[in-house]
């Protein structure tokens, strides 16, 4: 069975909106909560504004999947640097590494 090219066009659209929602949402996420983890001010105060800046970076993330050359470097531009960021909020909170 071979897939026609417009069919390949859509499938690889879809991945990018894909990886642009999940993605993009799971890698605001660890941003946001690295911001607030990291940001040199009251507790309320930093998750205040690591919350309003994480609407920047969302859209930043979405501009970012799509104009990157290929749905695999959109994933991995997600996935990699989620885990990353992850690791260090997990190594910032407390008890977290003990």
């Amino acid at each position: 069975m071979n897939i026609s090219e417009s069919a390949r066009y859509r499938w690889r659209v879809a991945s990018r909106v894909l990886a642009a929602v999940l993605g993009g949402y799971a890698l605001t996420s660890v941003v946001t909560v690295l911001l607030a983890l990291i940001w040199p001010t009251q507790q309320a105060h930093a998750v205040l504004a690591a919350t309003l800046l994480s609407f920047a970076v969302y859209a930043c993330v979405v501009i970012w999947v799509f104009s990157t050359r290929s749905a695999t470097r959109a994933w991995l531009g997600m996935v990699l640097p989620t885990v990353v960021l992850a690791l260090v909020c997990w190594m910032l909170l407390p008890g977290g590494a003990a």
